[in-house]
């Protein structure tokens, strides 16, 4: 068993940051810490959705990473390691779709046994289309998964396929979400994507279906991130809009909370029977108190969801590195972080047309 030097580490950050507080007092620019990690384990998807995959650019021509060229499950939980180090306290397995990367399970099993710099466990999630969730879940359980998020923009068929761009009924996410309820996995939250004129009519109906399950449904206005390049501000529905139209129907008690943590504002039914989370990425940007780092299936790690470009995190994922050398690289990148992308879109839509930036395709990074 490896036994880590956390003095080592200390005494870089206080050298760097001239306080005496230790790794979890690793600040960026902002004063964010680091709190989340998302790993993405493949840049791979079986979805064609039209916002993040669509077909005509990841047509059967497109080239994704080689196994290669993919990070090994070894260098992942060396990766998380260092993380772990640095103060995060949850960790999100990612895609493109995870459960496409064989052995996940294996991975997941080293994972778990992690604990915070506190000592507490790792808190450890996974996001996936649910398309192969249902005959995953139990053993994605059984090795030591805590929760899972589904993406789900439809419940009706024919809007499901054509975001989704694939022959598959919605019965088969639906089997997995159920699956994945019935071994324990929990909370399971349901993320839906509303875009206006596709699928804003699906709203109702996904409350609806899940409502009284303990299944929280969480909507997401429509961001112009990676593969959306047609995306328009015209398409968004915001989720003040979304919430109306929910209110409409189901009267809801808004959740008060300490402290916000997440991305969403949760909102509970009145009669008690669950949640509804919205998401306001577009027209609320929550910059200021974001946490998260992202790590690509090929060792980039990445300050914001709309980086332009990562640091290579590879030369200290060899043999001859340390974990503690791989956190010091990472936290010397964190403390020089300023990205609040989301807040300056927002700031240039006011004031007029503001320029628009390549972003990294979010199926290598992870949503």
């Amino acid at each position: 068993m490896n036994i880590i030097d956390h003095s080592i580490l200390a005494d870089t950050a206080s050298r760097d940051s001239g306080s005496a507080g230790g790794v979890t007092s690793t600040l960026d620019k902002l004063n964010r810490p680091l709190r989340d990690l998302r790993l993405s384990v493949i840049d791979q998807c079986n979805f064609r959705c039209t916002y993040c995959m669509p077909r005509d650019t990841f047509g059967t021509d497109y080239r994704f990473l080689p196994s290669s060229e993919r990070l090994s499950f070894e260098q992942i939980l060396k990766l998380a390691k260092a993380f772990a180090l640095l103060g995060v306290e949850k960790i999100r397995i990612t895609g493109g779709e995870p459960l496409l990367r064989r052995g996940l399970e294996s991975l997941i099993e080293q994972l778990a046994k992690l604990t915070t710099e506190s000592g507490k466990p790792m808190e450890l999630a996974l996001t996936t289309n649910g398309s192969l969730l249902a005959a995953r879940a139990r053993s994605l359980r059984d090795a030591g998964l805590g929760r899972v998020t589904v993406s789900l923009d439809a419940v009706d068929d024919a809007v499901f396929r054509r975001m989704s761009d694939i022959d598959m009924p919605v019965s088969r996410i639906l089997d997995g979400i159920e699956t994945a309820r019935a071994v324990g996995l929990a909370p399971i939250k349901v993320n839906s994507v509303i875009e206006r004129g596709v699928n804003d009519s699906q709203i109702l109906p996904l409350v609806r279906l899940f409502k009284g399950t303990g299944v929280a449904v969480r909507f997401i206005e429509y961001m112009d991130v990676g593969g959306a390049a047609g995306w328009s501000n015209t398409k968004v529905i915001t989720a003040r809009e979304t919430r109306d139209i929910v209110e409409s129907a189901f009267p809801l008690v808004a959740v008060v909370v300490r402290e916000k943590t997440g991305t969403a504002v949760n909102y509970r039914h009145a009669d008690g029977t669950g949640e509804v989370g919205f998401i306001a990425s577009v027209s609320q940007p929550f910059c200021g108190s974001c946490s998260r780092a992202r790590v690509s299936a090929d060792g980039q790690l990445y300050s914001c969801l709309f980086a332009t470009q990562g640091t290579d995190l590879r030369p200290w994922l060899t043999d001859t590195a340390s974990v503690e050398q791989l956190a010091v690289a990472v936290r010397s990148r964190w403390i020089q972080r300023d990205d609040r992308y989301s807040e300056l879109r927002s700031t240039q839509r006011r004031t007029g047309p503001g320029k628009v930036y390549p972003t990294v395709r979010m199926s290598l990074v992870g949503g």
